[in-house]
């Protein structure tokens, strides 16, 4: 704005200006359109432009003479009074269903909210908007969602589930975030704990689960499921150990009641049991097989690496509990030890020899150690071996190989003298059919003979009764038969190819010479 001094003591101010003039003893102001005198007595005459306020515009107005504010708002061209000054004009807030803003009014402390859905939402002549966000957006749940809102002048906290949208009162602040209701089943329990009280429950009913204004949700249980070969422990709020078992139908499945936590167990891990980092909650009781590897030294001071496996189960998990919290960790260096001890008496040549024997006395002559800690060892093999140091090493594979070498030849020796043997067998049993082959053959010959014979005497037999009354001497008739047997075979020989060669004595034939 610009001071004007009419030259004539005149001053012309349009329609939307005004004339701020200050007298000797006053301020006063005039609204154009008009002519306006200038006293000759005056101290200033400024000319201003009146503001021009939008439908959706606002400004604040304050007297400075009597520091009281108002508010003006559009349409209008506004033009200020006398001592009137006018902040920056702000557009009016314009709210949709799901929105809302608070006015805090700074003389009395109240808080005004107004929710949506609005058009023109104007603060009050001493409100200010209280939140930094300016319009809020209301929270808007599901049917499985809930929030906790809590009142900043009372203390006192509400939950709203869903499904709606939720407006906060005028000191209400919204705790955390909305949260997602717990669907209770047969496999999910929610521990809550009362605020009020401190005390813990185990809700179990089936059902969507909303905490009350009151209610902490702590964690959300699962159902605890044991496989028949599984054990676990319970410790409750005294201190004291519950075991469960699978083996055992009513402790197959179960939720942890409140005040209590599964024990976890830190075992070690690793063939030399070097980590300590393996956490178990459910212990397998079943047998099994667990690798190790150590470092011992002989007698004549070779020091080797030995590789082996524990074959074991636990059969006492009370007692598990009572002396140890590491039980393989356990298992292993005090089989360590052993073994140190018993290879430490023994040559090289010796526990080559004997290793098997040696990894047995182990286990079998120190049983109460792992009784006492609920544990059996089933067997204890050593696997394998090699020397620490190289050049012991190179000597160890030379032996091996040349033990190897004569353990093949003489495998090789056995195989042949195996093959040699079941032909000696064949043979006696070829001998053997041979013999029983003979045996059947000379029966069966005289078997033959016999019944030849037989037939032979029944036909003599026959003949000589039968010439025993034309022939009544006995030796006339065998007489008689031999000539018929003779002329038998002289028949049979000139019937064939056959030659027939008789001596003097058998023609009695005599040759003379003259």
């Amino acid at each position: 704005m610009s001071s004007v001094l009419s030259f004539f003591g005149m001053e012309f101010v349009g329609e939307d200006e005004q004339l701020l003039l200050e007298h000797l003893t006053k301020t006063e102001v005039f609204n154009g359109p008009q002519m306006v005198w200038l006293p000759p007595f005056r101290k200033s005459a400024e000319k201003r432009k009146a503001i021009p306020l939008g439908p959706l515009e606002y400004c604040s107005v304050r007297n400075t003479f009597n520091g009281e504010q108002r508010i003006e708002n559009g349409p209008q061209l506004l033009f200020l009074n006398a001592y009137d000054e006018c902040s920056e004009v702000h557009n009016v807030i314009s709210l949709k269903k799901n929105e809302f803003v608070r006015f805090l009014d700074k003389r009395t402390g109240k808080v005004r909210v107004e929710k949506g859905e609005q058009g023109q939402v104007l603060p009050g002549a001493y409100e200010t908007i209280l939140d930094n966000a300016g319009v809020r957006t209301a929270v808007d749940l599901k049917c499985n969602e809930y929030l906790r809102i809590e009142d900043k002048a009372t203390g006192s906290i509400r939950v709203e589930r869903g499904e709606k949208l939720v407006f906060l009162g005028g000191f209400e602040e919204v705790v955390g975030s909305k949260q997602k209701a717990i669907d209770i089943d047969s496999e999910r329990a929610v521990l809550i704990r009362n605020l009020r009280t401190g005390q813990q429950s185990l809700v179990t009913e089936q059902q969507t689960f909303f905490p009350s204004s009151d209610e902490e949700i702590v964690e959300v249980r699962p159902l605890i499921k044991l496989a028949e070969y599984e054990g676990c422990i319970i410790r409750g709020k005294e201190g004291e150990d519950q075991y469960f078992f699978g083996s055992n139908p009513e402790q197959r499945c179960f939720f942890i009641p409140p005040h209590s936590t599964m024990v976890s167990l830190l075992w070690s891990r690793g063939r030399r049991r070097e980590r300590r980092d393996l956490v178990l909650t459910k212990v397998d009781l079943r047998p099994m097989y667990m690798s190790f590897e150590f470092t011992c030294r002989t007698a004549d001071n070779v020091e080797l690496v030995l590789e082996g496996s524990f074959f074991w189960e636990i059969v006492d998990l009370q007692a598990m509990m009572r002396f140890t919290s590491d039980t393989s960790g356990d298992v292993c260096n005090h089989a360590r030890s052993k073994f140190i001890e018993r290879v430490s008496k023994v040559t090289l040549q010796q526990f080559m020899s004997d290793f098997n024997k040696i990894a047995e006395k182990v286990h079998k002559d120190d049983d109460t150690f792992y009784t006492q800690r609920g544990v059996l060892i089933h067997s204890l093999e050593v696997t394998g071996y090699r020397c620490a140091e190289a050049s012991t090493a190179q000597i160890l594979e030379q032996i091996i190989q040349e033990t190897t070498n004569r353990m093949n030849r003489l495998q090789q020796q056995e195989s042949e003298n195996e093959v040699h043997l079941h032909q000696i067998k064949g043979d006696i049993e070829e001998e053997k059919a041979k013999e029983e082959l003979l045996q059947v053959q000379i029966a069966n010959s005289n078997a033959r003979s016999t019944m030849e014979g037989l037939a032979e005497a029944e036909r003599v037999k026959s003949f000589l009764s039968a010439l025993q009354e034309e022939v009544p001497a006995v030796e006339k008739r065998v007489e008689i038969w031999n000539i018929l047997r003779k002329r038998d075979a002289l028949e049979a020989v000139s019937n064939g190819n056959s030659r027939i060669y008789y001596t003097p004595s058998d023609v009695d034939l005599s040759i003379k010479c003259e």
